[in-house]
């Protein structure tokens, strides 16, 4: 179980829970076993940014990398092989730490199967961990997506706010007997009733407690909180923290 938050700024609020010297990543890593690389989704990192980013961790501690939107919004998956071997280089200084790359498509791209399964052979081939993706079209959310994201290995994150009842639970490829063993499960929590500013409340965080007991020690389950604007992300992720025994 990873439980982590999209960045890994410490508010004063939170500095107590993260003791010791060094940069805000050290104490955070010393702490959380995982966080998002949101950044990468905006801008393009130096191999060197990466390498520090990735010195800063324990031994154990993994990332997970948001493709950049040029691929994922602006090509909408297409044409993506120049670009994606330019990311991938970069982000290949994190070395081991790397672990998930986070594919989020925008709110308009429909589910088609064709560019769909040449994007994910494509990266499949080029990148060996594991893959999430994060669709918003009510689309992505039918048996049939869900069968052609499972064949491709590919992970749908689960997430609140939810548009649909089906987007609030993982899908896609969950390992060969559905149950999350040998495969990412991945939830990414934004903060409700006001994405990314909302702290959520503590019977939530307790709902989702229970819920997350249910999968097998063998599913690779990350949890990242992303309401980071309000600065409500690292204390969930603490409480979360508690409630699943893992301080």
């Amino acid at each position: 179980m990873r439980i982590g938050t999209a960045g890994w700024t410490l508010s004063r609020d939170v500095a107590d829970a993260f003791p010791g010297e060094g940069k805000h990543l050290e104490r955070y890593a010393r702490v959380l076993r995982c966080a998002e690389i949101n950044s990468s989704f905006h801008r393009s990192h130096k191999p060197q940014v990466y390498e520090r980013w990735a010195a800063q961790t324990p031994p154990g501690f993994a990332f997970s990398a948001k493709l950049p939107r040029t691929i994922t919004h602006d090509a909408r998956l297409r044409r993506a092989r120049e670009p994606l071997t330019q990311f991938l280089a970069e982000a290949a200084s994190l070395g081991d730490r790397l672990a998930v790359l986070l594919v989020q498509l925008p709110p308009s791209f429909a589910f088609e199967a064709r560019p769909v399964r040449n994007f994910f052979q494509l990266l499949a081939g080029m990148f060996n961990g594991a893959v999430v993706c994060e669709p918003r079209h009510a689309s992505w959310f039918t048996p049939s997506a869900d069968r052609v994201l499972a064949s491709l290995k590919v992970s749908r994150a689960a997430a609140d706010p939810a548009r649909w009842p089906e987007a609030a639970v993982p899908g896609g490829w969950l390992g060969e007997g559905g149950d999350g063993r040998g495969a990412v499960v991945y939830y990414r929590w934004h903060g409700a009733p006001r994405m990314y500013w909302s702290r959520y409340e503590p019977a939530w965080i307790e709902a989702r407690a229970q819920a997350l007991k249910r999968w097998p020690p063998e599913a690779d389950v990350w949890c990242i909180f992303d309401n980071t604007a309000g600065g409500g992300a690292i204390g969930n992720a603490m409480e979360l923290r508690a409630l699943l025994g893992l301080g």
